[in-house]
């Protein structure tokens, strides 16, 4: 547009007769020419973003993936409820992806590359495998994408993600081990611990939490707390299933540590008649569960709040990118729920948490 101007005018000039002579034509467009870059240079300037800038980011721009251990179990239905909820409350977009297996390490890894590949803001991740996982969330590190860690824990420097959002799980698994020593009585009794996976950090906690607690009632004897059940239902009910026919006999009270693991041990002790005369001390709800509870064949079920990890996971994402400090470990309860205080709260919201829509 000056060109354009400046052409124009010299035009319009020469043809009122304004330039007599080419000397001072020539003149003429050496001052012109040196008003147009002087007007370049005050225009490019004045686009130019001022030398410090305001980075914080706007809530409304940002994309968070969140990368469960799983998506079928009812646990992780209610995490991906709360954090849609806080990503409403703050107008966050949130994509809910994770393996279709919990024991697919190589699928997470591959979901968390592609949320990487695809530059969401964050990543809030629950990690299947606590050393498996380090790299990705390493690799997140370098990108500058942030990783919030929730539901189970990294075996890698905190400086590596930005908070972990989750329950106490030794303290869940202590919980668990007082409540077993309730159940039995003063007369003690033979217990079984089934572990859920090799590499999950939050049940390796829960089960380290309750045979360190049970150290402290001699009169409790464990008879087996070295099996894996698995990921699935199925796969614990084999287990299960072995067990029993070891110790069947022997066994008062059974001890396990995610809903999968208790639901699989549960129809284990349907087969054989034992539901309700072998004590089950679990940790994590569903309907079945909760129905054994009220029952009598569940003794106690260790609660969790889903909801609120994967509200506090998404809101603590947005307070870094805000340029908050948050704590670095955020702890989201744990409770106790039996049969007498079922229809309490919070037992009674967390023995039926809220779940996502679809």
């Amino acid at each position: 547009m000056l060109a354009w101007s400046f052409r124009h005018a010299t035009r319009l000039g020469a043809s009122r007769g304004q330039f007599p002579s080419k000397q001072r034509q020539t003149s003429t467009w050496i001052r012109g020419c040196g008003l147009i870059t002087v007007c370049f240079l005050v225009t490019s300037l004045g686009c130019q973003p001022p030398a410090e800038t305001n980075t914080d980011k706007d809530d409304s721009t940002l994309h968070f993936a969140v990368v469960p251990k799983g998506t079928t179990h009812i646990f992780w239905q209610s995490v991906k409820h709360g954090a849609e909820k806080a990503g409403q409350e703050i107008d966050v977009k949130i994509t809910f992806r994770g393996p279709s297996k919990e024991d697919d390490r190589d699928e997470q890894i591959s979901v968390v590359q592609s949320f990487l590949n695809a530059k969401v803001d964050g990543i809030l991740l629950a990690p299947l495998d606590a050393d498996a996982l380090v790299r990705p969330v390493k690799e997140a590190s370098r990108a500058g994408v942030p990783v919030v860690v929730f539901d189970s824990g990294l075996n890698t420097d905190s400086g590596d993600y930005v908070s972990y959002v989750a329950t106490d799980n030794l303290e869940g698994g202590k919980l668990a081990a007082q409540t077993m020593a309730k159940s039995l009585g003063e007369e003690g009794g033979k217990v079984i611990v089934l572990r859920y996976e090799k590499g999950s950090e939050s049940t390796h906690q829960r089960e380290e939490g309750f045979l360190a607690e049970l150290q402290k009632f001699p009169k409790i004897e464990v008879l087996s707390s070295d099996q894996y059940a698995g990921s699935t239902t199925e796969s614990a009910i084999d287990k299960a299933q072995a067990l029993l026919n070891r110790f069947g006999d022997e066994v008062d009270a059974i001890y396990t540590v995610c809903e999968p693991t208790a639901e699989g041990v549960l129809r284990a002790l349907r087969e054989r008649n034992l539901a309700g005369k072998v004590k089950l001390v679990t940790f994590d709800s569903s309907d079945s569960l909760r129905n054994a509870l009220s029952a009598g064949e569940v003794d106690a079920i260790v609660l969790q709040d889903p909801v609120a990890m994967g509200y506090q996971a998404v809101k603590t994402m947005a307070a870094h990118l805000r340029g908050e400090t948050p704590e670095a470990f955020i702890d989201t309860g744990v409770f106790v729920a039996t049969a007498e205080n079922q229809d309490e709260e919070p037992y009674a919201r967390l023995l039926s948490p809220a779940i996502a829509s679809d």
